[in-house]
Formats: structure tokens, C-alpha cells, sequence
């Protein structure tokens, strides 16, 4: 069998792609109880395999389901929760400051994410013409 054929019957990997999201606490809780009721009918899930699996159950429903479905979901203000004010930070005069090292002396700043480096072509396989 040549190389082309092999290559022709694998099947295509699927696109992933990351996001990520808001919920309330005690909506997240549940996503663990079903897991462990997965795991209770003998199945081992992962979080995103639930979350696909609700969204295979929400297709499925007719238009008037799925509006009462979504109508019992309240909705939340979106974006990243509010970063709590700092406290001041002087220590009293009979509190003992804590021991510290250099690297505790700095203070900690948020960093944006660090950029990807470009994907270099491979050397080793020569390109196709």
C-alpha cells in the first residue's frame, strides 16, 4: 500500500478549539456530580465531554423547548470578576515584620500573556512541489 493511500484512510483530526467561561458556583458543583453519576453507569467523563453532551441534548430539542430551556437560565454579566481592592499594606508598630527574601520584596505585577514564536519550517522533510 503506498504512502498516499495509508494517508488517505486516516480519518481527519478535529479542530479543537479553547475558550473559556463564566458560571455560577453552584451550577459548576454540578458538573462533578455528574461525573461521579457518569462514573456511577460506568463511564469515566471529562468536563468537556459533559458540556458536549448538553449541547448534543440542547440540539435535539424543538424551538420552543430549547426557548424555555434558555429561558431558565438566568444571565450573567459577562467579563472577568473585579480585582478586590488592596488593603494597606503597613504592618502595625507591635506586629513583627514576616522574614522576607529578595524576591518576596517585589511586588507582584500582572503579565500579559507572552507571544508565541513564529513556527519555523522543518528542515527535515523537504517541501512538496
Amino acid at each position: 500500500m503506498s504512502q498516499k493511500t495509508r494517508d488517505a484512510d486516516k480519518p481527519k483530526k478535529m479542530k479543537l478549539v479553547r475558550d473559556s467561561f463564566c458560571m455560577p458556583k453552584d451550577e459548576y458543583v454540578r458538573i462533578e456530580a455528574l461525573k461521579t453519576r457518569a462514573l456511577g453507569l460506568s463511564l469515566a467523563v471529562k468536563k468537556s465531554e459533559l458540556l458536549r453532551a448538553g449541547l448534543k441534548a440542547l440540539d435535539g430539542l424543538s424551538d420552543a423547548a430549547l426557548k424555555k430551556a434558555l429561558g431558565a437560565v438566568p444571565t450573567l454579566k459577562t467579563g472577568r470578576p473585579a480585582v478586590e481592592a488592596a488593603t494597606d499594606a503597613t504592618p502595625a508598630i507591635d506586629t513583627p515584620a514576616p522574614a522576607s527574601s529578595a524576591a518576596d520584596a517585589a511586588p507582584t505585577v500582572a503579565r500579559a500573556p507572552r507571544a508565541r514564536p513564529a513556527r519555523r519550517a522543518s528542515a527535515a522533510k523537504p517541501p512538496v512541489a
